[in-house]
C-alpha cells in the first residue's frame, strides 16, 4: 500500500485510513519500530485502563465480595510452613 507523506504544521506524517484503524484497533497510540530498513507501527495497546476506576466502582456496589473461599475448612496451612 502507498501513502503520502503530507504536511502537519512544521512537521511531515501520514494518514491512516478509517479501515486501516478499525482492521488493527488503532485508537490514540501506536508503537514505532525501527528494524532492518523498515519502520514498523503497532497498536499500542493498555489492556488494564480503566481497572483502576471499575474496582473502585465495584468496591462502592458491593460487588467486590468473594465468590468462594480463599481458604478451604478442610486446608492444612502448617505443610506451608
Amino acid at each position: 500500500m502507498e501513502i503520502s507523506v503530507i504536511p502537519i504544521g512544521n512537521s511531515k506524517g501520514i494518514r491512516l485510513s478509517k479501515t486501516l484503524l478499525e482492521k488493527y484497533n488503532i485508537t490514540d497510540k501506536v508503537e514505532l519500530i525501527l528494524e532492518k530498513g523498515y519502520i514498523i507501527l503497532k497498536p499500542k495497546s493498555e489492556p488494564r485502563n480503566g481497572w483502576e476506576k471499575a474496582f473502585q466502582k465495584m468496591h462502592e456496589n458491593g460487588d467486590d465480595k468473594l465468590l468462594i473461599d480463599d481458604v478451604f475448612d478442610d486446608e492444612n496451612l502448617e505443610e506451608w510452613s
